[in-house]
C-alpha cells in the first residue's frame, strides 16, 4: 500500500506541473488564467497565445500523464515494501487520477490549473495505445457534428468508459475511466452551462455543418 501511496503523490505532484504555467515562468509572458477563458490548458493557449505555445503545452500535459501510469507506476521504490498483488493492479490507475487532480488542481500554481483533458490522454496512453482509439474517434466525431470542443472531450471519455467495460478491463480500470469522466465533466461545467445557453464557440474547421447554419 506504501507504493501505491508514495506514486500517487509523486504523479500528483508531477500533475502540478503544468505546461502553460511552466513555460510562463521560464520564458516570461501573461499568465494565461488572465486570458481567454481563463483555463491554464492547451485549447486557451491556441486562441489566446498561438500554436507553437499551444502545441509545447500540449506536449508537456500529455507527457506527464504518460510518465505517470507508463513510468512511476510500474517502477519498484527503493526503501518501500512491495505491495500486495492484488494491491498492484490499482496503481497506474491511482497514479493516472493523481497526475490529473495534479494539472486540475496544481499545488505549485495556487490549485489553479488546466481542465485535464491533455492530462487524460498521456494517462491513457501510458496504459495502452489502444484504448485510445475509440476516444479519438469519439471526439472527432461530436466535434465533426457539433462543432463543440469540450463536448468531444466528454464524449471522448464516455467511450474510455464504455471501452472499459466491452473489454472486462477490470475493476480497476473501470473506477479509473469513471473517475477520469467525473473529473472532465465537471472541470467542463462552465462549457456545459454556455451549450446549454447556446453561447459556446464552435470549432469551424471541424464542424461538418459549420457553413450551412447560423453561427451561435
Amino acid at each position: 500500500m506504501m507504493q501505491l501511496l508514495v506514486k500517487a503523490v509523486l504523479s500528483y505532484l508531477l500533475g502540478s506541473i503544468v505546461g502553460s504555467l511552466l513555460i510562463r515562468r521560464l520564458v516570461g509572458g501573461p499568465d494565461i488564467r488572465s486570458l481567454g477563458s481563463g483555463n491554464a490548458g492547451a485549447t486557451n493557449a491556441l486562441r489566446t497565445l498561438g500554436k507553437k505555445v499551444a502545441f509545447t503545452v500540449l506536449v508537456i500535459d500529455v507527457a506527464k500523464g504518460w510518465i505517470a501510469t507508463a513510468l512511476i507506476a510500474p517502477r519498484t521504490l527503493p526503501g518501500f515494501a512491495s505491495d500486495a498483488v492484488a494491491i498492484q493492479a490499482w496503481v497506474a490507475p491511482a497514479c493516472g487520477i493523481a497526475v490529473m487532480l495534479g494539472h486540475v488542481y496544481p499545488i505549485w500554481y495556487g490549485l489553479r490549473g488546466g481542465k485535464g483533458m491533455a492530462t487524460l490522454v498521456g494517462a491513457v496512453l501510458g496504459l495502452s495505445v489502444r484504448l485510445l482509439v475509440p476516444m479519438l474517434l469519439a471526439f472527432l466525431i461530436t466535434v465533426m457534428l457539433f462543432g463543440f470542443v469540450g463536448l468531444g472531450s466528454m464524449v471522448s471519455v464516455l467511450a474510455l468508459v464504455v471501452t472499459m467495460v466491452l473489454e472486462h478491463r477490470g475493476a480497476p480500470l473501470m473506477l479509473f475511466a469513471i473517475l477520469a469522466l467525473a473529473l472532465i465533466c465537471y472541470t467542463h461545467r462552465s462549457n456545459i452551462a454556455r451549450m446549454r445557453e447556446g453561447t459556446e464557440n464552435r470549432a469551424r474547421r471541424l464542424w461538418l455543418f459549420g457553413l450551412k447554419r447560423e453561427p451561435s
